[in-house]
């Protein structure tokens, strides 16, 4: 009986951490270039039960008899969230008509996982990826992210645009009088294993482009959210209910429980 009350309430700690999970997706429906976090559950180890003895004793030569036993069947103590991944779906683009926003549009890309991103840089003089374009002009003249960092080039530099008044074109290229600034493209093969930093950003490895892998970089774009908010509410709705089931069962065991203390265990 105390199994079941384990397993019920690590129900309960999955489903609340889900649904952490999903209003957190939800809270950020309209930040640009947003990947919705996707919540897996894992169960706990199984344990293999077997029974012992139970008339299948084996005899001896000296006369002894070895318990027999044979597999019962599996069984699982309990659930938890192992980890969230984010999801890199391309999101919807729209048009904002601000020189300083850029939407990085994925093509071909060369491995199934693969994910393409702005390379900016941290206080910490670190860099950092993300795939929200919501640029601007700092003081100083040079390209920012909306967090304060400072959006690099292919060869890792900061960029020097004196103002809002300069191209891009599709390629990534940032006409500046008479000079062209490649943005700086990050790849990698495998974005799952990319890490949320939080305002947007990642860290992971991530390299040059390859040659197989193509974009396309639109000014005055921005890249949206990919949260889808009705599946996502659909799916708090769906955890709120399995939330409850855990609970009922818990209640039902504290109440079983209760009976065989107060009632069962009795001396009379």
């Amino acid at each position: 009986m105390l199994r079941g009350f384990y397993t019920a309430a690590s129900g309960m700690i999955a489903q609340q951490r889900f649904q952490e999970a999903l209003a957190n997706n939800i809270a950020n429906v309209n930040t640009p270039g947003y990947k919705a976090d996707q919540p897996t559950l894992r169960a706990f180890p199984e344990l293999l039960l077997r029974q012992m003895g139970g008339g299948n004793e084996l005899p001896t030569e000296r006369g002894f008899k070895i318990p027999g036993n044979h597999p019962v069947g599996s069984l699982n103590t309990g659930v938890y969230v192992q980890e969230n991944v984010p999801k890199f779906v391309q999101g919807d683009i729209r048009e904002t008509g601000i020189s300083t926003d850029m939407a990085l549009i994925n093509g071909v890309l060369p491995d199934e996982d693969g994910g393409l991103f702005f390379t900016v840089q941290n206080d910490a003089g670190e860099q950092r990826y993300t795939r929200n374009g919501n640029f601007t002009v700092d003081g100083q003249g040079f390209l920012v992210a909306s967090q304060g960092y400072y959006v690099l080039d292919q060869s890792g530099n900061r960029i020097q645009t004196n103002g809002l008044d300069f191209n891009v074109n599709q390629d990534g290229i940032v006409q500046l009088d008479g000079q062209n600034v490649p943005l700086g493209i990050a790849y990698t093969a495998d974005a799952t294993q990319m890490a949320k930093e939080g305002n947007g950003l990642f860290n992971g490895e991530a390299g040059a482009v390859p040659a197989g892998a193509t974009y396309t970089i639109q000014q005055g774009f921005l890249e949206s959210s990919n949260v889808d908010s009705l599946q996502a509410m659909t799916q708090m709705m769906e955890s709120y209910r399995m939330f409850e089931t855990n609970q009922r069962v818990l209640k039902a065991y504290d109440e079983s429980m209760g009976k065989a203390v107060n009632e069962v265990g009795r001396l009379r």
